[in-house]
């Protein structure tokens, strides 16, 4: 793919401060409890977590979302669109499996580009035609070739661990040490925030370049803004209690689930004849217009897992614009 020598920067800078992080309230708590021992102690834990969660990451996310393997004779359309789009990659052709979730969706996740994993949900099925369906899958892909999972993972992990952390030590209280215990906790509050925020900008980001990856295998842009907008609309219908289940998983989905009353507001201004699909017409009609975002919707975005969906597709109809 072009140009993801940025994403990879982006996602190392951050795979690096998440680190540091860790590290530190490690050392933190150490000196709390009065461990007094080498900083290459503190080191090991932290890369054991860091390992731990890469080598398991994949099997959890399996479980959370309880993820089936199909064969070729029981999605035999999948399969197909899977090895076309890993053909086109140049990487070995992902797991195929299915989440009995019925908001619709799809997701990626793996340590490398030979464990890929692909799967989608069942709401996802029947409800796009082949060619959305296909772009939906392309944009996965690329997660893959851009070997972003692993590490979306990786940091996703950590700002949980200052958040117990934080909530383990707040409320204690050692007389010899004072409030220590207090002042550990907020400062794994303030790491969980941070750490928060890092995680949340990774996601947008590589959403973007995951887009422009569904392109550049062939996709076409109005048919990923297409399912974009198929995928937002079976979210904000969603069972409000089936989007709760989901809320911890959201940032490996397509788009930010929780945000899809707004997104759909935001989208359905783009469906002109009202048919539930946007056309290529339609999307290229974006492509000449200014997209505002409002203050409040820029801070949102920030504490959103996906880039503004209006901007998304904004961008997608710029890639239609050079195709």
């Amino acid at each position: 793919m072009k140009g993801t020598w940025k994403l990879h920067l982006r996602m190392w800078f951050a795979s690096i401060v998440m680190f540091v992080l860790l590290f530190a309230i490690f050392s933190f708590i150490g000196s709390f409890i009065g461990l007094h021992t080498r900083p290459s102690f503190y080191l090991l834990i932290t890369l054991g977590i860091t390992l731990i969660q890469f080598l398991a990451g994949p099997k959890l996310v399996e479980m959370s979302m309880n993820v089936r393997h199909v064969s070729r004779e029981e999605a035999p359309e999948l399969h197909q669109m899977v090895e076309e789009l890993a053909q086109k990659a140049g990487i070995p052709t992902p797991t195929i499996g299915i989440s009995p979730i019925s908001v619709p969706n799809a997701f990626a996740y793996g340590r490398t580009r030979r464990d890929g994993h692909i799967a989608v949900t069942q709401g996802i099925l029947g409800l796009l035609n082949h060619d959305e369906l296909k772009a939906v899958l392309g944009h996965e892909m690329s997660h893959i070739k851009h070997r972003d999972c692993a590490i979306q993972t990786i940091i996703s992990v950590i700002p949980v661990v200052c958040y117990y952390i934080a909530l383990g030590t707040i409320f204690s209280r050692n007389d010899e040490n004072g409030n220590a215990g207090m002042i550990i906790g907020l400062i794994g509050l303030l790491f969980y925030f941070i750490g928060q925020l890092l995680v949340l900008f990774v996601s947008r980001i590589r959403e973007y370049y995951a887009d422009e990856g569904s392109i550049e295998l062939g996709c076409k842009p109005e048919h990923l803004a297409s399912a974009l907008y198929k995928l937002v609309y079976g979210a904000a219908t969603a069972p409000e209690s089936e989007i709760k289940d989901i809320q911890g998983s959201k940032a490996f989905f397509l788009n930010d689930v929780s945000n899809a009353g707004r997104d759909i507001s935001e989208l359905s201004q783009l469906d002109l004849n009202e048919d539930g699909v946007i056309a290529a017409e339609e999307l290229r009609r974006l492509s000449n217009s200014n997209v505002k975002i409002s203050s409040t919707d820029k801070i949102m975005e920030l504490l959103s897992t996906h880039p503004d969906m209006l901007n998304r597709v904004k961008r997608l109809a710029e890639l239609q614009a050079k195709n």
